[in-house]
């Protein structure tokens, strides 16, 4: 954070435990906004820039946690196509009360954001911490498109989503891999919504990942774009091309009229009153790696829509996606959970 005397133009930095601000409002003197760290969650601080102080007004979570157990991310940069290069946050995995055997590197699972014009946040992300508290490292990419690195940046997607936003996940899980921070032969991607289609297009379109996890992912453009809700009508002609002038971009990026291509495991996750990507698009693909002989695992949830709200169906979510990665890439899971059914997994 910082403050701006608008009359001499000098910028003072403001000391602050916090690593992202957003959403600020100022009112008789004060300063109230939205902040967050890697080891604190999201909170409402109200900021008195006379005395310096901050006072937190609202948590999002009260819950205490042992720092212990904190993956904090590294800021990588990293080359991509075009002589280019894009942004992600790389979690290692942290447990005070484990290590790894030496010489073993960790899998790695790639996290691709939704929106996909947004971007992934530093901000304590427990779904994330989930994952490194248990051996796992994740990569959560910002990629080009994404908010944050400035219009250059952010206009990248312009016109290449399916191939610039793909291209930045690979290339980033590559970059680790040949730093030697992770097991190149247990790579995995996942990704809800639109992170769910980079997903889809990621498995489908490359032969990187060797898994992959869909959240409520799209898998057929045209289908989003003729039935998308008002919020997001047309939002898909600037990251895509016209419809139906394009038509032939829609089908070219959608993996559903590629599946001939895909060529290992996958899970996916799905609300069945989902209205903004129908549950036929997950059951399409699913239809697909059953007809291959793939691995494949469906957990549709009742009364989920567009994105998991029941605790009970994110706790359920999280532990079949780790179920599913253990009988993958053949580990052993220190705490028992609930399986989910695989089929054509020998």
């Amino acid at each position: 954070m910082a403050s701006l005397d608008t009359e001499t133009r000098k910028l003072d930095l403001i000391e602050t435990p916090y690593t992202e601000t957003w959403e600020v409002r100022t009112a008789s003197g004060q300063v109230v906004c939205g902040v967050g760290s890697a080891t604190e969650p999201a909170a409402i601080v109200r900021f008195d820039p006379a005395t310096q102080h901050f006072d937190v007004l609202r948590r999002s979570s009260t819950i205490v946690l042992d720092p212990g157990y904190l993956s904090v991310p590294q800021a990588i940069e990293f080359p991509t196509e075009q002589g280019l290069t894009a942004h992600a946050l790389f979690y290692a995995p942290r447990n005070r009360d484990y290590v790894a055997p030496s010489g073993e590197r960790t899998p790695l699972l790639v996290k691709s954001h939704g929106g996909p014009t947004s971007a992934a946040s530093a901000t304590l992300n427990l779904g994330i911490q989930y994952w490194t508290s248990r051996g796992i490292a994740v990569l959560d990419v910002n990629y080009g498109g994404s908010t944050g690195y400035g219009r250059a940046y952010r206009e990248r997607l312009k016109g290449q989503w399916g191939v610039v936003d793909v291209d930045d996940c690979v290339n980033g899980a590559r970059f680790l891999v040949e730093r030697g921070e992770v097991d190149g032969k247990r790579l995995a991607i996942t990704g809800g919504s639109a992170g769910g289609y980079t997903t889809l297009c990621a498995l489908t379109f490359r032969d990187l990942f060797r898994a992959g996890a869909s959240y409520y992912g799209i898998s057929d453009l045209e289908a989003l774009a003729r039935d998308t809700h008002k919020f997001e009508s047309r939002y898909e002609e600037s990251l895509v091309g016209p419809y139906p002038q394009r038509q032939d971009l829609y089908r070219e990026r959608s993996p559903i009229h590629f599946t001939d291509r895909l060529s290992c495991p996958l899970i996916v996750f799905q609300g069945l009153e989902d209205k903004v990507v129908p549950p036929n698009q997950a059951e399409m693909m699913v239809a697909a790696l059953r007809a291959k002989g793939l691995p494949v695992a469906y957990v549709p949830f009742a009364g989920e829509q567009h994105g998991f709200r029941r605790a009970e169906n994110i706790k359920r979510a999280l532990d079949g996606e780790l179920y599913f990665y253990s009988r993958v890439f053949g580990f052993a899971l220190a705490d028992p959970v609930e399986p989910v059914p695989i089929e054509n997994l020998s």
